[in-house]
């Protein structure tokens, strides 16, 4: 009998041993280190416009002029899959690059540098790794005060894009000034989530869904509060734009100290669409008769179709070939990723959320902020007061437009026209997170 239990425990050993949990550390992404220009005008191709002889791509034998035309064996066909190719590169390992130069085919593989991290004054900074239920491992960066003892937090949830939550060197705009002042200023530990294809992270940013975006920020949640460094009651969550309505969906399920909301709308997706093209038509100089007109002929169909019907841009269009001259989206993809992930969201319950909420809640909104309504967040508040909230404020920022920065209208803001950076928005918002998390009375 001892003999045959013996057997079985060394069996039972043997299974174990081959049962291993590993950390997986993600490649560091790299940039071209040169001027391209990606593709225009329906032709393929991205046109090397400046290249240092010391570059990657200048060691390899590329120069000015020459058109990149497959990377990897990927042909560069159109602007979405140079962004996606750009944002695939990898430093340390061999990329093969083909480029047409004077009619003539260049090709090389070329290793590419790392991006230099980030290195903050007084503080520690983390690049780590999470694996969501979908199998795909992203990239979040924590930075900590070199203080010991357990800290407030706040965690970052950025907006449905698929830009950067990094602010390695060389890397500027208002969006990423925002990230910096948040991280150096607000003397709390600060975590940011890629989105999968973004950064270091796996995956497909052009083809990652409102579930996958969800499931990785709710599993990088999970990571920060076993950190022995934070205190997992003071916990806040800044979301912007599309983070801003997820926001509160966090706070519910992890019962986090406080709510920032910067950007947000309230509405299904199909409302806040209609409301967009509405705006943009006015934008444009159409008359209220044409915009009625425009409206339920044009582009009540064409979101009904894709939002609700479930229905690729595309397929929409076929079914109504009128639509195509309003149709600005390409064939299955809205800002950059695919309909699947708006036709989700068209179905998630994140209006329900404000509902259910107990946390502190703070919400930001631009008064020139023409993507999202003045009328969404005054329903926000008309609901928290409803269902018996008691600690939530609205502030609408003068001037600022959806993208941090000040402008003289709404319209000029649209038209692309420069504006201004105030750093009176993030240390409103920092004001509030230390005001939650119980640094500042």
């Amino acid at each position: 009998m001892k003999s045959k239990n013996g057997l079985v425990i060394l069996s039972l050993l043997a299974l174990f041993s081959t049962l291993t949990v590993s950390s997986q550390i993600l490649g560091r992404r790299s940039s071209w280190e040169a001027k391209i220009k990606g593709p225009e005008g329906g032709l393929p191709g991205a046109k090397i416009t400046e290249v240092k002889t010391n570059s990657p791509l200048g060691k390899a034998g590329f120069s000015t002029n020459d058109v990149i035309v497959e990377v990897d064996g990927i042909p560069i066909s159109d602007g979405e899959v140079w962004s996606e190719v750009s944002y695939g590169l990898r430093a340390n390992t061999s990329t093969k690059i083909k480029a047409v130069r004077s009619a003539e085919v260049v090709e090389a593989m070329v290793k590419f540098n790392p991006l230099e991290k980030e290195n903050h004054p007084g503080l520690d900074t983390y690049y780590e790794e999470v694996t969501s239920p979908y199998g795909i491992t992203q990239r979040i960066i924590i930075t900590k005060p070199k203080k010991p003892g357990k800290q407030p937090a706040i965690v970052l949830i950025g907006g449905l894009s698929c830009s950067s939550i990094e602010t390695y060197p060389g890397r500027s705009g208002n969006w990423v000034q925002t990230i910096k002042d948040l991280v150096e200023k607000s003397g709390m530990v600060v975590m940011r989530i890629e989105k999968p294809g973004v950064g270091d992270s796996e995956g497909d940013c052009s083809r990652s869904d409102f579930k996958t975006d969800v499931e990785g920020f709710r599993t990088a949640i999970k990571k920060l509060k076993t950190k022995p460094y934070v205190d997992s009651s003071k916990i806040i969550v800044y979301g912007s734009s599309m983070g801003s309505a997820l926001a509160p969906l966090f706070a519910n399920e992890f019962e986090l100290a406080g709510v920032i909301s910067d950007g947000t709308f309230f509405k299904t997706w199909y409302e806040h669409m209609l409301e967009i093209e509405r705006r943009l038509l006015q934008f444009r100089g159409n008359s209220e008769s044409e915009i009625v007109k425009k409206m339920n002929q044009y582009y009540i169909p064409l979101y009904y179709g894709m939002l609700i019907e479930k229905k690729t841009y595309q397929e929409v269009v076929d079914a109504y070939p009128a639509l195509a001259e309003y149709n600005y989206h390409s064939a299955a993809h809205m800002y950059g990723r695919p309909v699947a992930y708006y036709q989700q969201l068209q179905d998630f319950d994140l209006a329900g959320q404000w509902e259910k909420l107990k946390a502190p809640v703070r919400i930001l909104r631009g008064t020139n902020d023409w993507i999202m309504s003045s009328f969404d967040n005054k329903m926000i508040i008309d609901v928290l007061e409803r269902s018996g909230h008691t600690d939530h404020l609205l502030y609408e920022y003068p001037g600022l437009d959806h993208w941090n920065t000040i402008h003289e209208n709404p319209k000029d803001s649209f038209e692309g026209k420069p504006g201004k950076w105030d750093e009176g928005t993030i240390n409103l918002i920092i004001e509030w997170a230390q005001e939650m998390a119980g640094l500042k009375s």
